[in-house]
């Protein structure tokens, strides 16, 4: 699937051990040893030259650069680093090599230096057991721990208010807030050498002298351990993206995927590796090296599949296609090293370091090419008619014909952190989950890159883990799934109608979910089982149909952590947590379906289902034709899995003198109470909203609207007291109590009075329906 491509001189630069290593571009690398040289690594033209001899007396541990941008605005302080060293300071060293500042910082060595994501901050760890935060210019701002062992790692949380550090084979996350509590637990069996945390995944690694790597969630949870390698793990790296890591230990470099498998094992000759560092665009990583070289390498041999087309990273500048339907192969050439890549729906996306490429699947020969603002795109997205790009800038919308559409923003947008879990794009819509308040979900038009509505974002009850927009039908049906901090899965309609958004539970311990390319069909994994929701939209009309619409497979050997890929046509592909792939073949019926529903072929459709014979098929065809009002197609649907009693009412709707009267039936025979009333109160239908109340015992609401128009109190009185006479109770409630002082009841009247309501309503429906008909012959 991937590898790592690796380069060693044939004799080594520094003559002592490396002990860091750190990029300014992604061309040019920075190392510094224990022989008191800091050298430069030019890799476009292959040369290395010295920088800066230091003092004797400085043997350097840690480096970092300053950040190179923050929330999307350049840095003016780009140019300087922070090295730390043996004699107990840290110094501020410029990209000439002049040390702008040293600072006595700890009583023994200075173990770690680390800027936090926008640079505003600075944390040391020492050999004494404390943790120091300093200001950019190296002001001492606070002592955050001290302990009694040395701090050999540190590492700042994605949003900078909390600190992991290690203390023996502890790991310990302790927000800077000072009165809130700080969460620990015991890692591994030996002491802890090497941490890092991912500001995009917001996961943890780990590893220490028992000679294994950890991945652990932010909560401590452990996700991932490896099995005990030779040697004590030296190093471990994030990729910025967060989609690998890689790992150093002594003569190996292992490159791994986030949730812990191994793509590739190197075996170089470099001693221990003491530092791994990324380059900005995660196309490349170097080593600092025990025997003095500094080991690079690139990440090749990625692969890209899509129905028949399969496409691999060959080298930094070559992708090569192959399809396999007649073994085709296509070579694409590259002016610049690729960087990301996407391909889906017909075409495949490229981005380098200055340029975007897309091609048709159709067409190898000639791409769309067009240039890049920010440089390096951390991720691409794609629907049918658009794509999303991410840089360190913002969000943009394109076409594939290469026009820039739309560029969406929020306040407090941070880029650097949005990944495919917490971004979601359909034809018409966007979703961003807002990081600050992981609640929120920001949705915005495609066209415009406004705000949906009235510009009030979703907004969950619990933290949300992962969002997916429906990529099919019309705007207004368009629906939004999203996974919760608790494993529940959610489903919401965007564009709603002056409603707050109605967020309705769906399935519960709920690992990963993915959006059929072509039909609002969601496939998800649910604790143990494999998950189809044929119809997800069926919890909108009639909440009791949604489990019948579903398909469960038993998938207790996908292993605990899956993710689901990809759901293409009828396979849905799924990765094991050890990384082999899984497909799924799901029914292609419900797709039919739902392309017969969406082109109102009501014959067809129960042509299909009577054919399948499938009680699933004919739930969603039930749901289906409710959604679209089409009484007719799902009586036969509710008659085919047993619905009795809904198949009565929908004969009592069918019946009904007024298409107001129906239309307010069929809300509520979805639970939208309030919209059936304003429906009938709009009509002037005041006796048939107050009897729909009474119909769902709705007392209150009954008495009070009988009130307000003054019409019909004795008709809800006289319900209430056969209601109480039937049940043997007594009323109790004093707005009945009230009203009912002097007013007789006198069931003969009340009928007669009804009897008038329904024969005024019929007059009502012919006269419309002849005004119509007469417009009709007009035309």
């Amino acid at each position: 699937m991937m590898r790592l491509k690796t380069s060693l001189l044939k004799e080594p630069k520094h003559r002592e051990l490396v002990s860091c290593v750190g990029w300014t571009t992604a061309d040019e690398l920075y190392s510094c040893s224990e022989d008191h040289q800091i050298l430069r690594w030019n890799l476009l033209n292959n040369e290395t030259n010295v920088v800066v001899n230091m003092q004797e007396d400085i043997y350097p541990i840690d480096l970092h650069w300053f950040p190179k941008s923050s929330g999307g605005k350049k840095q003016a302080l780009a140019e300087i680093f922070v090295l730390t060293s043996t004699d107990g300071k840290f110094h501020l060293v410029s990209k000439t090599g002049r040390i702008e500042k040293s600072v006595e910082a700890h009583r023994g060595a200075v173990l770690a230096g680390r800027w936090n994501c926008d640079g505003t901050a600075l944390i040391t760890a020492g050999e004494d057991g404390q943790i120091k935060i300093w200001s950019k210019s190296g002001m001492l701002r606070s002592t955050l721990a001290q302990q009694g062992s040395p701090v050999y790692s540190v590492a700042w949380a994605p949003d900078s208010d909390r600190i992991l550090y290690t203390s023996g084979k502890q790991l310990i996350i302790k927000p800077l807030q000072p009165s809130s509590k700080l969460l620990q637990w015991k890692a591994h069996d030996g002491i802890i050498l090497r941490v890092d945390w991912n500001s995009v995944n917001d996961l943890i690694l780990s590893g220490a002298e028992d000679c294994r790597y950890k991945v652990w969630d932010c909560y401590g949870r452990l996700l991932y351990v490896s099995a005990p390698h030779d040697y004590p793990i030296t190093s471990v790296a994030w990729a910025p993206d967060g989609e690998v890591f890689a790992v150093g230990s002594f003569n190996t470099l292992r490159l791994c995927d986030k949730t812990g498998w191994s793509y590739a094992l190197e075996k170089p000759n470099t001693g221990s590796v003491f530092g791994v560092a990324w380059s900005a665009d995660g196309t490349q990583l170097a080593g600092a090296c025990g025997n003095g070289h500094v080991i690079f390498a690139h990440v090749v041999e990625q692969r890209w599949e899509w129905k028949n087309f399969q496409i691999t990273l060959l080298k930094r500048r070559t992708m090569q296609v192959r399809n396999v339907l007649n073994d085709a192969v296509d070579m694409l050439e590259f002016r610049d090293r690729v960087v990301k890549a996407s391909l889906a729906q017909g075409h495949l996306v490229v981005t380098t370091s200055l340029q975007c490429y897309v091609y048709s699947t159709k067409n190898w020969n000639t791409p769309l090419i067009f240039d890049l603002k920010e440089g390096t795109v951390s991720l691409i997205v794609q629907t049918e008619k658009y794509f999303l790009l991410v840089d360190g800038g913002g969000v943009y919308v394109y076409s594939y014909e290469g026009r820039l559409v739309s560029s969406p923003k929020f306040q407090g947008m941070r880029t650097d952190i949005l990944n495919a879990q917490s971004v979601s794009i359909s034809n018409d819509t966007i979703a961003i989950r807002d990081k600050t308040d992981e609640k929120v979900v920001y949705l915005f038009d495609v066209q415009t890159g406004k705000p949906l509505g009235d510009g009030k974002p979703l907004t969950h009850k619990m933290e949300v883990m992962e969002i997916a927009l429906d990529q099919c039908g019309p705007a207004g049906d368009r629906k939004i799934a999203l996974i919760d901090k608790n494993h529940d899965l959610y489903l919401s309609s965007v564009r709603r109608l002056a409603r707050d958004h109605t967020i309705v539970k769906i399935g519960t311990m709920v690992k990963t979910i993915a959006w059929n390319d072509s039909v609002n069909v969601l496939s998800g994994v649910q604790d143990t089982q494999f998950t189809v929701w044929y119809y997800p939209g069926a919890v909108f009309v009639d909440k009791d149909l949604l489990p019948k619409t579903l398909l469960t497979k038993d998938a207790s050997d996908l292993s605990s952590s899956p993710h689901i890929l990809s759901y293409v046509g009828t396979q849905v592909t799924v990765r094991r947590v050890d990384g082999s792939l899984v497909y799924n073949a799901v029914s292609p019926y419900p797709a039919i379906l739902h392309e017969y529903a969406s082109t109102a072929r009501w014959e067809d459709a129960l042509r299909l289902c009577r054919f399948a014979k499938d009680q699933t098929l004919w739930a969603c065809l039930a749901g289906m034709a409710m959604a679209s009002r089409e009484l007719t197609t799902a009586e036969v649907a509710y008659a085919a899995i047993g619905e009795v009693d809904k198949v009565q009412y929908i004969n009592f709707i069918k019946e009904l003198p007024s298409k107001e009267s129906s239309l307010a039936h069929m809300l509520l025979f979805s639970g939208h109470q309030q919209e059936a009333e304003a429906t009938l109160m709009q009509a002037g239908l005041i006796y048939q909203a107050i009897q729909a109340h009474l119909n769902l015992y709705n007392w209150d609401r009954a008495l009070e609207l009988a009130v307000k128009h003054k019409t019909h109190v004795d008709t809800v009185l006289a319900h209430r007291q056969k209601f109480l006479q039937d049940f043997g109770k007594k009323e109790t409630n004093k707005r009945f109590l009230q009203y009912s002082e002097g007013v007789e009841v006198d069931w003969e009247k009340i009928q007669a009075k009804i009897e008038m309501e329904l024969a005024k309503e019929r007059e009502r429906a012919a006269t419309t329906a002849s005004v119509r008909s007469s417009v009709a012959v007009r035309h």
